[in-house]
């Protein structure tokens, strides 16, 4: 310790990564001190969640300065940028799909009984319950404590139901909850809230995807992650491709996220 202060003081160093653990503070407050001494550049590396770090920064508290841990993106420009993206394409699309809509809403209507309509609570933004809309496919409409997941085969889907699972035209509706500002064009594809409540019992950091919008679709569902997750290891590697499309977000991203879904998402093996 002392052979760098004194190699800092003769203009031997330029830059001193500080690694030391915030237990030892005072130690850290005497270096920082003798330093001050110095012309030397001084950084300091926090020791703790390093890997474990969303969107953090530095700010102050009038004087007193904090680094924050786990945020949203989309603080600032940036909120508003999300935000006008989502208006401009989400009412640019709805214009487009009107008319599918109003023919597959005539579909559903004549050949079977109950709603066009499947509305279901989700947990959307910092996870207050939003009612996500889609084209209902099944000939039930569940929304309580237990949903089973839709699978292979389930007899609850309808014929239709099956071909608008298949290409994900049960989906559109939620274009309407993006304009309406519940959803994002691009994020984390919310679950039932019964699904969720289980989830992040065993998915270490699963409520974080709720920093941001859910989305009608997102970087784990271009990478092949949708559809049925009957085990848990396919849901952690959602939740993985979730976080990684948090931590590294941009416009570009979310443009690339839209033309990948648009070549490629619309169908899946997954997907019934």
């Amino acid at each position: 310790m002392i052979a760098l202060i004194e190699k800092a003081k003769n203009n031997e160093i330029d830059i001193i990564f500080l690694a030391i653990p915030i237990q030892q503070q005072s130690q850290l407050e005497q270096l920082t001190a003798k330093l001050a001494d110095t012309t030397v550049s001084l950084y300091y590396i926090p020791t703790f969640f390093l890997t474990d770090l969303l969107h953090s920064r530095w700010g102050y508290i009038e004087e007193i300065p904090y680094l924050s841990l786990r945020e949203t993106p989309f603080y600032g420009v940036d909120g508003t940028l999300k935000r006008l993206e989502d208006v401009i394409f989400g009412s640019l699309i709805v214009l487009i799909i009107s008319i599918p809509m109003l023919i597959i809403a005539a579909v559903i209507r004549q050949t079977s009984k109950g709603p066009i309509l499947f509305k279901q609570h989700r947990y959307g933004l910092n996870g207050e319950k939003i009612e996500v809309w889609k084209f209902r496919s099944m000939t039930v409409a569940e929304d309580g404590e237990d949903i089973p997941q839709a699978k292979q085969n389930d007899p609850r889907i309808t014929q239709f139901g099956a071909f608008l699972r298949r290409t994900s035209l049960d989906e559109l509706p939620q274009f309407i909850n993006v304009v309406q500002g519940q959803m994002s064009i691009v994020g984390p594809r919310p679950h039932a809230v019964a699904h969720n409540e289980g989830y992040r019992k065993e998915i270490y950091g699963y409520m974080l995807r709720h920093k941001v919008k859910p989305g009608i679709t997102g970087w784990a569902q271009i990478n092949g992650w949708r559809g049925q997750t009957d085990t848990l290891e396919k849901m952690e590697k959602r939740v993985e491709h979730d976080m990684w499309y948090i931590k590294n977000w941009s416009i570009l991203l979310d443009i690339k996220i839209i033309y990948l879904t648009i070549i490629h998402g619309f169908t899946h093996p997954n997907a019934y």
